[in-house]
């Protein structure tokens, strides 16, 4: 599943595609990807909407929709009256494919996009759990998308830090591994990146979450932080089944320290990476680094 790193990438690949895209036309392939309204309300909503703005929080894609009266009139689109929000999960598979002059699309494409001009933003999902949702201005998104309403605090924010990271696992017997995985105490991390944020940090991904003292919840979260911008300078990861708007993924995976790494020999100390099953997810490390 694309996570942060790759979520962000496709997010400023949009922002720069789609300048000034009015959609004229919207064509659904898949009902199940359209999570709400129904079908028809989300065609209906979204016609006639300039995608104005694309905001990232945790895994979601959020459009902020402008309504547009007159294309002309380009100088009042700073003015004009906020429509929605159309919201996007990746999931596993998800990607978007801009298309200037719109071709036959490929069996796997789920919704498609227009403008005045033919041009296409076209979703493609090969395990179709990808999922979009139109939301009314006046509905509230974290009420109609529970999973966003629930997300912990940002990565690079400044409410996750190493005192925050403390109050929440201070009690908590579960791994470090999986806290990191749990969206709701910080939103956006993976497997991938829990992975080598530990392995950065020197932590073990096995040890009791409120056994970290302070000092390396301070080296967790710069790790963190610097494993995730290392990743989005990199355009995501290889190793997930992520596509950038181009098409192409990411280059990250060739410099991964753990993930994917089971049996190569550690960068640092030359022992060799293990792999095991944590909650259900494998999680590579360094049984002489990690502690």
């Amino acid at each position: 599943m694309p996570e942060l790193p790759e979520v962000e990438t496709v997010r400023r690949g949009l922002e720069q595609k789609l300048n000034n895209f009015i959609i004229k036309k919207v064509v659904v392939c898949r009902n199940s990807t359209v999570a709400f309204p129904s079908k028809e309300e989300f065609i209906k909503g979204l016609r006639n909407s300039l995608i104005y703005k694309w905001d990232r929080r945790g895994k979601y894609l959020i459009a902020q929709l402008k309504e547009v009266h007159n294309e002309n009139a380009q100088f009042s689109i700073e003015n004009s009256q906020i429509k929605g929000f159309l919201v996007v999960h990746l999931r596993m598979t998800g990607y978007f494919k801009f298309i200037e002059n719109s071709t036959h699309p490929c069996k796997h494409t789920r919704i498609r996009f227009f403008d005045n001009n033919n041009n296409e933003l076209r979703y493609i999902d090969v395990r179709s759990f990808g999922q979009m949702w139109w939301i009314n201005k006046d509905l509230s998104l974290n009420k109609i998308i529970k999973g966003l309403g629930s997300l912990g605090p940002e990565p690079f924010s400044k409410d996750f830090d190493a005192n925050y990271l403390k109050k929440v696992i201070s009690k908590r017997t579960k791994s470090i591994k999986a806290i990191l995985l749990d969206q709701t105490i910080v939103a956006g991390i993976g497997n991938i990146y829990a992975d080598e944020s530990l392995y950065s940090a020197g932590i073990s991904p096995f040890r009791e979450a409120r056994t970290i003292k302070k000092n390396e919840l301070i080296k967790l979260k710069e790790s963190i932080v610097t494993v995730l911008k290392k990743s989005i300078g990199s355009g995501g990861t290889t190793f997930s089944d992520f596509r950038d708007l181009e098409g192409e993924n990411g280059n990250f995976g060739l410099q991964t320290n753990v993930y994917r790494r089971t049996g190569k020999e550690c960068r640092k100390c030359g022992n060799l990476i293990e792999r095991q099953k944590i909650t259900g997810r494998s999680t590579h490390w360094c049984p002489r680094c990690q502690k």
